[in-house]
C-alpha cells in the first residue's frame, strides 16, 4: 500500500533524494504559475502535457566553469552530455519513486529532439526547463534567453518532473538577475542575441544560433555555450577567482589569430587541441 506523506515531508523527501544522487538545485512550481503568467502558450504548459499534473518538480545540475571556458572542445561535449544523461536518469528515478508512493508522475527529460533536422522542421520543445526554472525559483531569464541561477549563472542544465503530487510551492526570485551587460550578445558567434531596451530577455534568432550548432555538430563538439562562458552571473565565478574576464573573453579571437600559443589561453587551447578532427574527413578513420 502507498504511504502518503504531508506535501512538506513529501517535498523534502523529495529534495533529500535528489540532492543524494547529485542534483545541485531543485526547485517546486504549481502548474498554476503557467496560467497565471500566460508567457507559454497553452498547449506547452504541464497539464496540457500531463493533466494530472499538481506540481512541477525541476532539477538542476551545474556546468562547471573552466570546463565551459574551453568551448567548443570535446570536453566540453563529454560534460553536456553527461550532465543530460545524469538528469534524465534522474528524472525517471524520481518519477518511479513518486509512482510507488502512490502520486502519479511523468518524467521530462532534457534534450528532446533527435536531430538537427527536427530542430530545422520545429525549432522548440514540447515542453520547455527554462520558464519551468523560473516558475520553480531557481532564477530568471536572461538577455542570453537561459535561466540566470544566483549559484551558477546560466552554466546549468535542467530537467523536469510532473507529478499529482501537491507540493508547497518555492518563491519566486525576487530580483532579475541578469544586469544586462550585453556580454552574450556581443560575444555570440552568430550574432543570435540582439538587446532590446523595453526588457531584460533580447530578441533571439533561432535559425542563426542553429546553424552555429549544425556546424558544431558536424566537427562533433557542441554546444557553442559561448552565452554561458561570458555571463559573469553566479557565485561559482568566485569559487573559481574567475570575476572580471570579460575583457579576456572579448580578446581571445583575436590574440589567438595573432599567438595560437599565447599563454593566457593556453589552459583552454590545450584541451581544444585534442579529441577533435582538425584536418581534412578521413572516413576510414572515423570512429563508429
Amino acid at each position: 500500500m502507498p504511504v502518503f506523506l504531508d506535501g512538506q515531508a513529501l517535498k523534502d523527501d523529495v529534495i533529500r533524494f535528489c540532492k543524494d544522487e547529485g542534483a545541485d538545485l531543485v526547485g517546486f512550481a504549481p502548474v498554476e504559475r503557467w496560467d497565471e503568467s500566460d508567457e507559454v502558450p497553452p498547449e506547452f504548459r504541464p497539464r496540457a502535457i500531463f493533466p494530472a499534473a499538481r506540481t512541477v518538480i525541476v532539477i538542476g545540475m551545474s556546468m562547471p566553469l573552466p570546463v565551459v571556458e574551453t568551448t567548443p572542445s570535446a570536453l566540453h561535449k563529454e560534460l553536456y552530455d553527461t550532465t543530460n544523461h545524469q538528469l534524465d536518469a534522474l528524472a525517471v528515478a524520481l518519477t518511479r519513486l513518486l509512482n510507488r508512493q502512490g502520486y502519479a508522475s511523468f518524467p521530462f527529460t532534457r534534450d528532446t529532439y533527435t536531430s538537427m533536422r527536427a530542430l530545422r522542421e520545429h525549432n522548440m520543445a514540447a515542453f520547455g526547463h527554462v520558464p519551468a526554472a523560473k516558475y520553480a525559483g531557481l532564477g530568471t531569464i536572461g538577455m542570453n534567453q537561459c535561466v540566470l541561477t544566483p549559484e551558477f549563472g546560466p552554466r546549468v542544465r535542467f530537467v523536469s518532473v510532473f507529478t499529482a503530487a501537491e507540493l508547497p510551492a518555492d518563491p519566486l526570485q525576487p530580483k532579475e538577475l541578469c544586469i544586462k551587460c550585453e556580454a552574450c550578445a556581443a560575444l555570440c558567434p552568430a550574432q543570435a542575441i540582439l538587446p532590446r531596451e523595453d526588457r531584460v530577455r533580447g530578441d533571439f534568432d533561432k535559425t542563426a544560433c542553429l546553424e552555429r550548432t549544425e556546424d558544431l555538430v558536424k566537427k562533433r563538439c557542441y554546444p557553442c555555450g559561448i552565452c554561458t562562458k561570458v555571463c559573469p552571473i553566479g557565485k561559482d565565478r568566485a569559487l573559481y577567482e574567475s570575476k572580471g574576464r570579460r575583457k579576456k573573453y572579448e580578446k581571445e579571437e583575436e590574440a589567438l589569430v595573432a599567438d595560437p600559443d599565447a599563454p593566457e589561453y593556453r589552459p583552454w587551447t590545450h584541451v581544444r587541441t585534442y579529441g577533435v578532427a582538425h584536418g581534412p574527413k578521413d572516413s576510414s578513420t572515423e570512429k563508429a
